[in-house]
């Protein structure tokens, strides 16, 4: 059986991620991202209004037409979980291509709300739910199967697929940390990794998330970051004035550390921003997480205002704002209040935790060095990097490497100079690069077995 894979998006940055797949004729397409980046450099543009060659031109989501190369029929669109440059292209190319949504549950209702909110195109392909530990035939030959392997990272309900075929398993395992003790949800399923790795043919080919790979050692758990989370909230238990937190708003496992926390420190939890209600409102309406009745969650604008003028009549002591802006989004909340435009006033003394490391990007590095600054004009104190990444370092690649035993391995999700670390990783494990470590960019064409 033929297999080939097309790596279209994601191979030459961090962000806007898209593989394909060709096992004989059946083709899956694994994540369809979007490269915020290449969106916040434009003022005020509105993605879901927007064609999708004008996006593709600029850079912002996978240039896809690549696809009419592979001679083969799409029979599935697999995101591996909710995050915007894993998940962000799908109301603008899906579709293209007659072939369901395949996701897990949390993933496919994001991929939902995703659709809903797109004015441009009208995307009708069915959304199937499927867990991790499950597996679905791909095609009619019924040779190609694609399975749900459970992985950790920083959002709930994370899969890395795997298409098995006669020639080997090919396992996409993009976006992962190697966390044996979660705040939410089930450990890295690294024993079924290793059964995949012994398997008939084993494991063919590798696709890798490099983000970390330069750094040593292993990525920490989550409930590291929940211990100094916990530290940091009650070193600030007797602070009489404003204590306003920020982290990603997907990562759920982090908001229900900080919403619990408030609550320890006596303060009302809110969570402030539209991305913030979406997320934590979706864990909770999907009965992932089980926040506390009287939590508030607001994302329209009037909404949050109303709520910051009442956390200023009541006083700022007795709440805790969980805001959006930890990167120095310009529209979002954070950002919002150190220009000074909400209701909530920052004083001298006033604290900021930052639960969230800066994404190493020029466009974001910029915005929030400039939040943090006008946040310091204010007066405010920053507690900042309160956080564990939700990428392997150099022991997860290892301990990955050792479990699957991959025939070929090709590196992702970086620029080449992010992708170098791992090139030696690999070399020093006996891969060579050009015969079975596969450096590529976005667009190419990578034939494994004719």
């Amino acid at each position: 059986m033929e297999i080939e894979i097309a790596t279209i998006g994601g191979y030459e940055e961090v962000g806007r991620q898209m593989t394909a797949v060709r096992a004989g004729s059946d083709v899956v397409v694994f994540d369809m991202g979007l490269n915020l980046s290449q969106v916040l450099i434009h003022d005020n543009v509105e993605t879901e209004k927007m064609h999708s060659l004008d996006l593709i031109d600029m850079g912002a989501i996978p240039d896809d037409r690549v696809m009419s190369d592979l001679e083969g029929d799409v029979q599935a669109i697999v995101p591996t979980h909710g995050h915007l440059d894993h998940i962000g292209a799908i109301s603008k190319l899906a579709h293209r291509y007659d072939a369901p949504i395949v996701a897990s549950p949390f993933t496919i209702e994001l991929v939902k709300q995703q659709v809903q909110g797109e004015n441009k195109f009208n995307v009708n392909n069915d959304l199937v739910k499927m867990s991790a530990g499950e597996t679905m035939s791909i095609g009619d030959s019924g040779q190609v199967e694609l399975e749900f392997v459970n992985v950790t990272h920083s959002i709930i309900d994370a899969i890395n697929p795997v298409i098995h075929t006669p020639e080997g398993a090919i396992v996409y395992g993009l976006d992962k940390r190697m966390d044996h003790t979660p705040v939410i949800g089930d450990p890295i399923d690294m024993k079924r990794f290793r059964e995949i790795g012994r398997e008939g043919n084993g494991v063919l080919a590798y696709i890798e998330d490099c983000t970390n790979a330069g750094r040593k050692g292993r990525t920490p758990s989550e409930s590291v970051a929940r211990r100094h989370l916990k530290d940091v909230m009650t070193s600030v238990e007797d602070y009489d004035g404003g204590i306003v937190a920020t982290t990603f708003s997907s990562h759920i496992a982090r908001v229900t550390s900080l919403v619990e926390f408030a609550k320890d420190i006596g303060r009302q939890p809110v969570l402030l921003g539209r991305s913030m209600e979406k997320y934590s409102g979706t864990a909770e309406r999907l009965n992932f997480v089980d926040f506390p009745d009287d939590l508030g969650m607001y994302g329209h604008r009037k909404s949050v205002d109303r709520t910051f003028k009442r956390i200023m009549k009541e006083g700022k002591e007795n709440f805790l704002p969980i805001v959006t802006g930890h990167q120095g989004e310009p529209r979002a909340m954070l950002t919002r209040m150190g220009r000074g435009e909400t209701p909530y006033e920052i004083d001298n003394g006033d604290k900021v935790i930052f639960s969230a490391r800066v994404i190493p990007e020029p466009t974001n590095e910029g915005q929030r060095y400039q939040s943090e600054k006008l946040l310091k004009m204010q007066g405010a104190r920053i507690y900042d990097d309160i956080h564990v990444s939700g990428h392997l370092r150099e022991e997860g690649h290892y301990a990955m490497l050792d479990a699957l035993q991959p025939q070929h391995v090709i590196p992702a999700h970086q620029n080449l100079k992010g992708l170098a670390p791992y090139v030696s990783l690999c070399d020093s494990e006996g891969y060579t690069l050009g015969r079975d470590v596969h450096v590529t960019s976005n667009g190419n064409m990578i034939q494994l077995v004719q």
